[in-house]
């Protein structure tokens, strides 16, 4: 399934649509860069949105943008050693006012994304930051936090959430990104998806799909995504994919790739500053 999804990812990669989705916190786009979301004069990262309006569709992206996205190479885990210049704050990274994790554990580097599965830019970081994410080492954990931009982003926000209290969340990432961008089972932002087809999906993946549409309802989610919703905001992102080190830093970067070696470095400086 991943080696599919990838494939077909890099088949679609020429055709990449800007993700825009708003509700005044943010919204996402496809790179101006190669592979690295487009810049705006907020944080250099991803245009801004306008205030409470609905989740929209895509805008088409410059071909050759994302099919150098296609052929660039996967970074090294943030395990080794960083590579490249120390970022500099503005340029590469900005530093949150009063930033704290989204999970806190004792001990651990916490590297967060904030992402849209309806987002295309998303769904071609994923093949980076997936084996990066394998390769962290022990003392850097790593967290998703779907974004809450309204409309559709919600729904599918509230299904991660639902499948990560089944223990489905895992096994099921990588096929979703799959399911709305390379197979289009699922319509992500070129339509809406109901609660009932999102629940169909998971319910191919074991899950029990009036339950799963139950959950994503609940108590519990609703916590959760507002949670999410609220780390997104102090975190200051202005797009999706963000990368956020230890609460403290907005990964900026001119390309997918760049973002984590950027990562790598501020989780080496996080590491030296807590003395490991």
């Amino acid at each position: 399934m991943k080696t599919r999804f990838a494939i077909a990812l890099m088949a679609l990669l020429p055709i990449l649509a800007a993700c825009k989705a708003q509700d005044g916190t943010a919204n996402t786009a496809a790179p101006t860069e190669p592979a690295a979301p487009s810049s705006t004069p907020a944080t250099d990262t991803a245009p801004a949105t306008n205030s409470e309006a609905p989740a929209a569709t895509g805008e088409s992206s410059a071909a050759e943008t994302a099919a150098a996205a296609a052929t660039t190479p996967a970074p090294a885990p943030a395990s080794s050693r960083p590579t490249g210049p120390e970022p500099v704050a503005g340029t590469d990274y900005v530093v949150i006012e009063n930033g704290q994790p989204f999970q806190p554990a004792a001990g651990k580097i916490e590297v967060a994304e904030i992402f849209g599965y309806v987002c295309p830019a998303c769904a071609a970081f994923q093949p980076l930051i997936g084996p990066w994410k394998a390769g962290l080492p022990s003392d850097v954990s790593f967290v998703y936090v779907p974004a809450m931009f309204g409309g559709t982003w919600d729904n599918y926000a509230r299904a991660f959430y639902a499948a990560q209290s089944m223990g489905l969340q895992e096994k099921t990432h990588e096929a979703l990104y799959s399911a709305i961008h390379a197979e289009q089972t699922l319509k992500g932002e070129r339509g809406k998806d109901s609660v009932e087809d999102i629940a169909a999906f998971y319910a191919k993946h074991g899950a029990d799909a009036k339950q799963f549409a139950s959950t994503m309802g609940s108590f519990a989610v609703n916590a959760k995504t507002n949670a999410a919703k609220q780390f997104a905001q102090r975190s200051q992102i202005t797009g999706t994919p963000s990368v956020i080190v230890n609460g403290k830093y907005l990964v900026k970067g001119k390309s997918f790739p760049d973002m984590l070696r950027i990562a790598d470095h501020l989780i080496a400086r996080e590491r030296a500053a807590k003395g490991n």
